[in-house]
């Protein structure tokens, strides 16, 4: 068995760096291999990262997702041998030297930008630069939040990120740091991998701002060291864990050391060493080992590092063990996800007062409603919103703000941040603990897009308020108006979007949404007031399948009316004029897509009917509802952006109106007879 003994603390030196290029020759062999990857950064950031490991981050490979335990981020995610190296190293058994033996092939955990992995020791390593930073920010935040919730005798714990310049010029970057440095999350420490080269070449080509300034204005502390040096780095880190401020330490590397020609440059970044490159460079490193061979001694040193953990993990066990056992559940049910009983019940009790006293409101107001007293009743659920509080009706009366002073708080005021708000919503996910929820203009979510697909990509249970749905946003012009937003949600994989009708949909919507597991949910609300349609009260929640018929024609249906939202009225509108004129007309309202299309095919049919004319009506993209109404239906919605004017105007003036679509409808079937 190898001896795992040795202390870490003693290995400095020539050991550290002989530590080092095991990653360095592990991350060469993989990629030179597969012939495809990225040398630059771990053959640049393997001493910082291997002081990092072996001397400060907390962890335990044998049980990777205890609770307690540091957060690593490498925001540089294109650097992924860097993490595959150190998981096999430090020993996580999911981590094999065959998985980086077929680095980048399909199958292999190894993957190109793994995400989250926790197996292997992946927190969060992202493709998109930048998201890293904001999700590391939101872990620090997560971690302060659940601090000040539990104690610090079972939450304490650092965060650290390895960012590039890449995701210091990624916009996302300034928004997070920013928010960082006003929360005064000093348990975040960034570490800079200032290699000072891009892709296209030097970072000077397009960049000679003094990132000093640009962290201390944001109220962060910085050091700038050696980070081929590790004793440089070593003291770097233990003087930013004295701070009360978050800690960037921008470590100056040569990126792709040890490659000949490559190191230094840009070619580093992204081209794989040939076969004459890796011997060169394994030489550069004292390196006399065949491919993929680490020598018994320093894997044993690296195995020690990462047994080190087992220590502060029991000692953390032994504290939750002897904590108080509402303490002890609490912490444990919020880090599970695990939702307190009775809520579903609130949901009931929102639908029969509604029914009981319908409204006619906009469907933000009526979340609104839903979120006060789903909140008290879920402590868990935290969120905010992007400087539209009074807009998105995202905080509920009664709940406090979130700040440097009360991290007791449960409401975030990002500011005009959606691009690190998303992200850092992310980072509150993925460290557990919370049910995180933010919220903008349905409009605006292309700047959380990125996020959001990472939200999807990752499994993360997020819950995106999206208000201010539609072209009903008229007087502010087509830049406020969402149209193809509709479209570019559906079609993301693994994520739920939810467009309720009105306030009884709403309910349905909330309790679909908290059911959710391992994915992100759109819930999309109008600003404008809708009429209560749902009439009476259903115990069945009548959203969950996806779509269902709202209301049934008078006989055998010549017409089916597909709509979602605020066009449900619409629809039910046109409805009376059709059987007016004797065309017996149905309506279905269709608040979730894709749970629709989860449901057996009978169900789909007896919800889109047959031999019916089939009319989609919805005030945004006509686009993808070819699907539901078949090659001879009618798509009622826009081809184009929408227009500045009056709600009511622009309604009219893209025939989306009761008289438009029932008069729509009837052309097209004097079409069909003639």
């Amino acid at each position: 068995m190898m001896d795992v003994s040795s202390s870490p603390q003693a290995l400095t030196g020539p050991r550290t760096k002989r530590m080092a290029n095991a990653i360095r020759a592990l991350s060469v062999d993989a990629i030179n291999k597969i012939q495809t990857g990225h040398p630059g950064l771990p053959l640049g950031a393997a001493d910082m990262a291997t002081v990092l490991f072996t001397q400060f981050l907390k962890f335990d490979p044998k049980k990777p997702d205890w609770a307690d335990r540091d957060r690593f981020v490498l925001s540089a995610g294109h650097g992924s041998m860097l993490m595959y190296s150190l998981g096999y190293l430090t020993g996580y058994e999911a981590m094999t030297l065959d998985d980086i033996k077929t680095f980048r092939r399909l199958g292999s955990r190894a993957m190109g930008h793994p995400e989250v992995d926790l197996d292997i020791g992946v927190e969060a390593t992202t493709g998109p630069l930048g998201q890293g930073v904001g999700m590391a920010v939101g872990m620090a935040l997560a971690e302060r939040m659940m601090r000040e919730r539990y104690g610090s005798d079972l939450v304490d714990h650092y965060t650290y990120a390895l960012v590039g310049d890449g995701c210091l010029m990624e916009g996302i970057s300034y928004e997070a740091t920013a928010l960082a440095g006003h929360w005064g999350l000093d348990k975040l420490i960034v570490l800079f991998d200032d290699n000072g080269i891009s892709i296209d070449g030097p970072t000077s080509l397009a960049t000679s701002e003094n990132q000093k300034l640009r962290f201390e204005a944001a109220g962060w502390d910085w050091q700038a060291v050696d980070g081929h040096d590790p004793e440089a780095v070593a003291a770097a880190i233990a003087k930013a864990k004295t701070t009360n401020t978050p800690s960037i330490i921008a470590c100056k590397t040569t990126i792709g050391l040890g490659m000949p020609v490559k190191e230094g440059t840009a070619a580093a970044h992204g081209q794989p060493p040939t076969d004459a490159e890796a011997t060169a460079a394994r030489a550069s490193y004292e390196w006399d080992y065949a491919p993929f061979e680490v020598p018994e001694d320093i894997l044993a040193d690296w195995r020690a590092a990462g047994a080190r953990g087992a220590v502060d993990q029991a000692a953390w066990q032994a504290r939750l063990d002897a904590a108080d056992t509402g303490t002890r559940k609490e912490l444990l049910a919020a880090i599970a996800g695990e939702l307190p009983e009775g809520w579903h019940d609130i949901i009931d009790a929102v639908k029969r007062e509604v029914a009981e006293a319908p409204r006619d409101e906009p469907t933000r107001q009526s979340s609104q409603k839903v979120m006060s007293k789903l909140i008290p009743a879920i402590p868990t659920m935290i969120g905010g919103s992007a400087d539209l509080t009074p807009s998105n009706l995202s905080r509920p009366d009664e709940v406090d703000s979130i700040s440097r002073d009360n991290f007791a708080g449960r409401y975030i005021h990002f500011g005009i941040r959606e691009h690190a708000m998303a992200a850092i919503t992310n980072g509150i996910a993925l460290h557990k603990g919370f049910l995180p929820y933010c919220a903008t203009f349905m409009c605006f979510s292309d700047y959380c897009r990125p996020a959001i697909r990472l939200s999807a990509l990752m499994e993360q249970k997020v819950l995106y308020i999206m208000t201010h749905d539609t072209i009903t946003q008229g007087p502010d012009g087509p830049t406020h108006q969402p149209v193809e937003h509709f479209a570019t949600f559906r079609a993301t994989p693994n994520m739920l979007s939810l467009r309720p009708a009105d306030a009884a949909e709403v309910a349905e919507c909330w309790e679909l949404a908290l059911e959710a597991e391992d994915m992100p949910v759109a819930m999309i609300l109008t600003r404008e007031k809708v009429p209560a349609v749902r009439s009476g009260y259903s115990e069945e929640n009548l959203c969950r399948r996806g779509a269902y018929v709202f209301t049934e024609a008078s006989s055998k249906a010549k017409v089916t009316l597909l709509s979602t939202g605020s066009e449900v009225s619409v629809a039910l509108g046109a409805q009376k004029l059709l059987e007016a004129k004797g065309v017996p007309t149905r309506v279905v309202s269709m608040p979730c897509l894709s749970l629709f299309d989860q449901q057996d095919a009978a169900y789909r049919a007896s919800v889109l009917g047959t031999d019916t004319l089939r009319v989609s009506v919805e005030a945004a993209t006509v686009y993808g509802w070819e699907k539901y109404v078949g090659p001879d239906g009618l798509i009622i919605g826009l081809d184009g952006f929408g227009a500045a004017g009056m709600p009511d105007e622009l309604m009219e003036h893209f025939g989306i109106t009761p008289k438009a679509v029932a008069a729509a409808v009837e052309a097209r079937l004097a079409e069909t007879k003639a």
